[in-house]
């Protein structure tokens, strides 16, 4: 099923619905792992799978997720995938919508503890996984910038994640998903 690239969201509603943390954490696990069944993603999340299946079809009326019904073995199995492979939005886009601007607000704010609690999560437990916290790192750089240069440094960036997102990958074993975020945004030491 070919999926769109990023796409940008400017509905409030989609931007709702993609920030839940259960569902934001479900469309990681459908970004690893691939298509996958309710019952599937529940055993990921440690979630009821009630509550999972709420959640996929609160993403599925949104547009966020798709069913794959080519992989259900019988009528009653449903498989999902994602829509696309990222998601944007810009809080100008919802510079004349109050209820928006709030949404657009919160979402930032739970991307923001969304990654950073992944990245918490690994320090909490990289003492035992030598290999990876010898190759796991962090950087912050302060540059003197305009909109353009962020715009543009923007722009390397994404590219050279694409590079790295879409390389072809050989079969290893110790090959194992790592998240990688990045902010760039004016500030004041």
């Amino acid at each position: 099923m070919p999926k769109k690239d990023v796409v940008q969201v400017r509905d409030s509603r989609v931007l709702a619905a993609a920030s839940h943390p259960l569902r934001r954490r479900l469309m990681d696990v459908l970004k690893v792992d691939g298509p996958a069944t309710a019952t599937m993603l529940a055993g990921h999340t440690e979630q009821a799978v009630a509550n999972v299946s709420h959640h996929l079809k609160v993403l599925s009326g949104a547009g966020l997720v798709v069913e794959v019904p080519e992989r259900a073995r019988n009528k009653r199995e449903r498989w999902w995938a994602l829509a696309s492979t990222a998601l944007r939005w810009n809080n100008s886009d919802f510079a004349d919508d109050p209820v928006g601007q709030a949404v657009a607000s919160a979402a930032a704010s739970l991307n923001l503890d969304r990654h950073t609690s992944l990245v918490r999560a690994w320090h909490a437990v990289s003492d035992e996984r030598r290999e990876w916290a010898d190759a796991a790192f962090s950087t912050d750089k302060w540059f003197s910038m305009t909109p353009e240069d962020l715009a543009a440094f923007e722009g390397e960036l994404q590219a050279l994640v694409r590079k790295w997102a879409t390389r072809t990958v050989t079969e290893d074993p110790r090959r194992e998903p790592v998240f990688f975020f990045a902010h760039g945004v004016p500030g004041r030491p």
